[in-house]
């Protein structure tokens, strides 16, 4: 089966001159507004990392420019339109994923319910590292990452495989063979897990933050039809040249990736 794997460089609301399906899962790391905290827990903070050497050039800075005012409720008045329409038959409904930070999820809840996704339940990473080291010793360090899953009337499409699944799952990092582009990116395994979990084979997943393309790499792994968004030149370029075009010449199940720039 040939799948398709599409990134834009362009934003989101834009969807429309791409022609692109409608989404069965839409999932996304959205911008935790940090501004120019983003490096306050962790010791890229530093030069080498090590206070003595003073701040390095990420002290004050944030991740990237739309770290600082990203905005909910516009996010949630697309991705709803991204969404297929909710079909009659009971188990096909989609679902929309929002990674967000855990001060985040509340406003989550609240815009999408202003949107459309009536319903929500969160879930829950765990990990067995840190990056808020710079506050080991000052307080209890978090060690979790942190989405909610939305979803309008119907429960979404549910592949549990008759096991149940609880609401926290383990934060596998990905092996060398992935490459870090990414500030805040998310492990392919994790996000494979989750599209297996909300979707079929053949089936269409959307990222409208595509960053390192990450999540158009472990829907197309799993057989998904994938199309993502990057406002970012320099993330977008990095997302083909490092994270899907390697991972096309070496699968062995085709699927044609159209790279395209706005």
């Amino acid at each position: 089966m040939k799948m398709k794997t599409e990134i834009y460089n362009d934003n989101f609301q834009n969807y429309k001159r791409y022609g692109i399906p409608k989404a069965q899962l839409v999932i996304a790391d959205i911008p935790y507004n940090l501004g120019v905290n983003a490096y306050a827990s962790s010791t890229e903070w530093y030069i080498d990392g090590d206070n003595r050497n003073g701040e390095s050039s990420k002290a004050g800075k944030a991740f990237f420019n739309t770290d600082i005012n990203f905005n909910i409720a516009e996010y949630m008045h697309f991705c709803n339109r991204l969404l297929k329409k909710e079909p009659k038959e009971k188990g096909k409904a989609p679902a929309m994923i929002v990674f967000c930070a855990f001060d985040q999820m509340q406003t989550v809840i609240g815009y999408g319910k202003k949107y459309g996704f009536v319903h929500s339940y969160p879930l829950f990473f765990i990990k067995n590292y840190s990056a808020q080291v710079l506050k080991a010793n000052m307080k209890i360090v978090g060690a979790t990452e942190h989405a909610v899953v939305l979803y309008r009337d119907k429960l979404p499409k549910f592949n549990n495989d008759g096991k149940m699944v609880f609401n926290w799952f383990w934060w596998e990092k990905d092996g060398k063979y992935i490459p870090k582009i990414h500030p805040t990116q998310k492990p392919v395994k994790v996000l494979k897990r989750l599209i297996e979990i909300f979707t079929d084979p053949g089936d269409v997943v959307i990222d409208p933050c595509a960053g390192s393309g990450a999540t158009l790499r472990a829907a197309a792994e799993l057989g998904r039809n994938s199309y993502g968004f990057e406002i970012s030149r320099d993330f977008y370029c990095a997302a083909v040249d490092k994270m899907l075009k390697p991972q096309r010449d070496e699968s062995q199940i085709g699927f044609e990736d159209v790279l395209m720039e706005a």
